[in-house]
């Protein structure tokens, strides 16, 4: 019999001693079950319901486990059914018994086969592709294959496609680099043509601009000469204008005035267009008095305006703004000058609006008015809405030229109109940084006439009707004038008359090569005296613009206008 001692110690170890060490060990023993049977079934869940297919085997083949993923692999109904049916999978489940032979001996040497792919046979006898995950286990002394099975069917399928596709594609190829090099030989063909055609579109295209550089330079070339007679005969008809001419005379006179007129802005709007055309007009950006921009030209169409029947308005303003004075006074006197043209009763008014940082510069008329949809035709080469209705017919390219210095100097244009009650021109000027420029500017728009009585004036020009014209209207104004031929003639009449000059006015252009500029220094350095002067010239490039603003002088461009003339006499006079 076996002591008491014994059998308690065994007891004890098992945890099944006396009721102390029943009562400490059972609570643990019952939580460490319940941990075992929660991880069971949770292994249970996750094998039946995994998305791949898992089987357990034995090394001899026979199929121990199956979850339903791998049932509907193969193609049979449950788990059950395939554990059933199934004995052996070497040959009833794999394809290739060399497959399985493969995998096993794998297995022992490493433990893991991981992406082999191979087939498995389906319940109706068809196969199935599939990439097999296999693992050793062990279950107890025994060791055990599982397999972690993802069918590939699709995958394979699409690989044969492709494969099937690769080599359409290569037959494709093939057959199409063929064409290509047909297709090749083809195109080298029509580019040595089209090289060809190119050639002779290049010649055709430098003798065209060849023609057209000519007819500019001719165009510029001649204006001088054609502006020159036109000159003459303007300065002489308005003398006579100035006139009081008896029964008919004053009304033919006034016809060939306007006739002038048309002339001359023909002429001038034609070389304005040739030198945008050629880029030749480069603005000249400074920072310049709205006050002494417009008052000038409000003074210049004063008398226009008058004769029309018109009142002239304007609005003074202090405002400086950064523009080309030039090219800006080029698009307003277009404004003003349509505004008198196309307004036969009321009132021209010439102003400023100040939006942000820019300036709208407006005029306004009374006039006749533009229909809606014929705004933007105003701007359009030789097109005159209201020809008819006009005072005196323009030629249609004012407005085209405005368009055009309007973008170049990035002053944008606008209009509106109402048909019957008038027209609204503007144009948008930036201004300046710098609003502190003030500038003094008579309040007297006309310049009367007395004012220039027994002024003493030398006109020098190379053209004998020029000096008649010259003479014959400034003495009209009461100016005692001089004329000469160059610098040397000028020097012998002050010495023969003994008579200095209050002020001079020289062409530009002279004979010899000579120029008006050295004719007036020569004169100036002669006498010892710094006499008032002003070029007067047909020649408009910038070489020229900027040879007279380094040297000071005043410039008016020929066919000369009187009421500027005049107006820029009495300015030399009172500086």
């Amino acid at each position: 019999m076996k002591k008491r001692s014994d059998q308690a110690t065994v007891d004890d170890l098992i945890g099944l001693g006396n009721q102390s060490a029943r009562k400490s060990y059972y609570a643990e023993l019952v939580t460490k079950l319940e941990e075992l049977e929660t991880e069971r079934n949770r292994y249970k869940w996750l094998f039946e319901n995994a998305l791949h297919g898992i089987f357990q085997a034995d090394f001899s083949g026979g199929l121990r486990a199956a979850n339903p993923a791998i049932a509907k692999i193969c193609g049979y109904d449950s788990a059950e059914e395939i554990l059933d049916q199934i004995q052996h999978i070497d040959d009833q489940l794999f394809v290739s018994v060399r497959d399985y032979e493969f995998v096993t001996s794998y297995l022992k040497a490493s433990g893991q086969v991981f992406g082999f792919e191979t087939q498995l046979r389906r319940k109706d006898g068809k196969t199935v592709n599939v990439s097999l995950n296999v693992l050793l286990k062990q279950d107890g002394d025994t060791p055990v294959i599982e397999a972690f099975v993802q069918d590939i069917t699709e995958r394979k399928k699409a690989q044969d496609n492709l494969k099937q596709l690769n080599e359409e594609l290569e037959g494709r190829v093939e057959e199409r680099t063929h064409e290509l090099v047909s297709l090749n030989d083809k195109l080298w063909r029509e580019i040595a043509e089209r090289e060809s055609a190119q050639k002779e579109l290049k010649v055709a295209k430098e003798i065209a601009e060849q023609a057209n550089t000519s007819k500019d330079k001719y165009l510029a070339a001649a204006s001088h000469d054609l502006l020159q007679p036109m000159n003459a005969a303007r300065l002489l008809v308005s003398t006579l204008r100035e006139r009081e001419l008896a029964g008919e005379d004053g009304h033919l006179v006034e016809r060939v005035h306007m006739a002038l007129d048309n002339a001359e802005e023909l002429l001038t709007d034609l070389l304005d267009i040739s030198k945008l055309d050629q880029n030749a007009v480069k603005p000249d950006l400074g920072e310049y008095s709205i006050q002494a921009l417009l008052s000038p030209l409000v003074s210049e169409f004063q008398t226009v305006a008058q004769d029309s029947g018109l009142v002239l308005a304007f609005v003074p303003s202090n405002l400086v703004v950064t523009t080309d004075p030039r090219l800006l006074i080029r698009i307003l006197r277009n404004f003003l000058s349509n505004a008198i043209r196309y307004t036969n009763e009321g009132r021209v008014l010439i102003g400023c609006r100040r939006s942000g940082d820019r300036v709208q510069i407006q005029v306004w008329d009374t006039g006749i008015g533009i229909p809606d949809d014929r705004l933007n035709d105003v701007f359009k080469e030789f097109h005159q809405l209201h020809q008819k209705k006009a005072k005196r017919a323009g030629v249609g390219l004012g407005l085209a030229i405005v368009d055009r210095i309007a973008r170049m100097l990035e002053h944008p244009v606008k209009v509106r109109s109402v048909v019957g009650a008038g027209s609204v021109f503007s144009i948008d000027v930036p201004l300046s940084t710098n609003q502190s420029r003030q500038v003094q500017v008579s309040s007297q728009m006309a310049v009367p006439m007395d004012q220039l009585d027994q002024t003493r004036v030398l006109v020098i020009d190379n053209e004998e009707n020029i000096l008649v014209s010259m003479a014959a209207l400034l003495g009209q104004w009461g100016c005692e004038v001089m004329t000469a031929t160059d610098e040397l003639d000028a020097l012998q009449q002050i010495e023969r008359t003994g008579i200095v000059p209050e002020v001079m006015m020289a062409d530009y252009h002279l004979d010899d090569d000579k120029t008006g500029t050295d004719a007036i220094g020569y004169v100036r350095d002669m006498l010892g005296i710094e006499i008032p002067a002003m070029v007067i010239t047909a020649d408009r490039s910038d070489e020229c613009r900027q040879l007279f603003r380094e040297l000071g002088l005043p410039v008016l461009n020929k066919p000369v206008k009187p009421g500027k003339l005049r107006a820029l006499l009495t300015h030399l006079l009172q500086a």
